[in-house]
C-alpha cells in the first residue's frame, strides 16, 4: 500500500560490504568501493525491496553508498539523488587506521566514554552526526517512500532518536551492511517498522562477530 498523504515512509538502508569493513578499518569520509560481497549484498536486497514501490532514493555521496544507491536504483526503477548531510561520522586522524589502532590513540578513550560530548579527533560528536542526518530524513517528502542510503554510524544514531533511546547507546543498535530498516512519520505519530533486516537473514548468526568497520 502507499503512505497516506501526510504520512513520510522512511527505509534507511547501509551501504553493502567493502574491503575495509571486513578489515575493520575506518573509511569515515574517504572513498571505498563496494566489493564482490558488497554487490551481491545489493542485488539481495533489491528483490527485497521491490515490494515497497520505491520510486526516490537519496543516498550519501560517497562512493559505497552511491554505488550501493545506483544498483538498487537499477532493480527498482527508482530515482537517485544525494545529500551530503548522510555521509559518515567525520574521524578526522582515525580515517584509515584499523579499530586496533585508533584503541591506542589517548583521544579514543574519550570518545568512547561520551561520544555525545566528544568529537572525533579533528571530527565531530555524535550529536553533530545525529542532527545532519535527521536534517536529511527530514527532507523525505510526504505521501512518499522513500529509501535512504547511508553508513553504520549515522543510521544508529537516527534510530535512537526514533525509537527513545539515549544518544550515548547508539551502539547498542546492529547496523550490518545492506540492512534495511523502516519508519513511517506523521504529524502526530512515529512507528518504527523493523530494524537491520537483512536480504540474507542467515548472515545474522554471523554477525556477532562480523565486520563493524564504518
Amino acid at each position: 500500500m502507499p503512505p497516506e498523504p501526510t504520512e513520510r515512509d522512511i527505509l534507511i538502508c547501509r551501504h553493502g560490504e567493502t574491503a575495509w569493513n571486513r578489515a575493520r578499518r575506518i573509511m569515515g569520509t574517504l572513498d571505498v568501493p563496494l566489493s564482490d560481497v558488497g554487490r551481491r549484498q545489493c542485488a539481495l536486497l533489491a528483490t527485497v525491496l521491490r515490494p515497497f514501490a520505491i520510486r526516490r532514493i537519496v543516498s550519501s555521496p560517497l562512493v559505497r553508498a552511491a554505488e550501493t544507491a545506483r544498483l538498487l536504483a537499477s532493480e527498482l526503477d527508482g530515482e537517485v539523488c544525494f545529500d551530503a548531510d548522510l555521509e559518515e561520522v567525520r574521524f578526522g586522524r582515525w580515517q584509515g587506521l584499523t579499530h586496533d589502532e585508533i584503541r591506542r590513540d589517548p583521544a579514543y578513550e574519550d570518545f568512547a566514554a561520551d561520544p555525545v560530548r566528544n568529537p572525533t579527533p579533528g571530527g565531530e560528536t555524535i550529536l553533530d552526526v545525529q542532527a545532519r542526518g535527521l536534517a536529511a530524513l527530514g527532507r523525505a517528502r510526504p505521501g512518499e517512500r522513500t529509501l535512504f542510503v547511508s553508513h553504520g554510524d549515522i543510521i544508529r544514531a537516527t534510530l535512537c532518536h526514533f525509537l527513545s533511546v539515549p544518544l550515548g547507546q547508539f551502539r547498542r543498535l546492529r547496523i550490518d551492511n545492506g540492512g534495511v530498516s523502516a519508519v513511517v512519520a506523521a504529524q502526530d505519530r512515529v512507528e518504527v517498522k523493523f530494524l537491520n533486516m537483512l536480504p540474507d537473514p542467515e548472515r545474522v548468526w554471523d554477525a556477532l562477530h562480523g565486520p563493524r568497520a564504518t
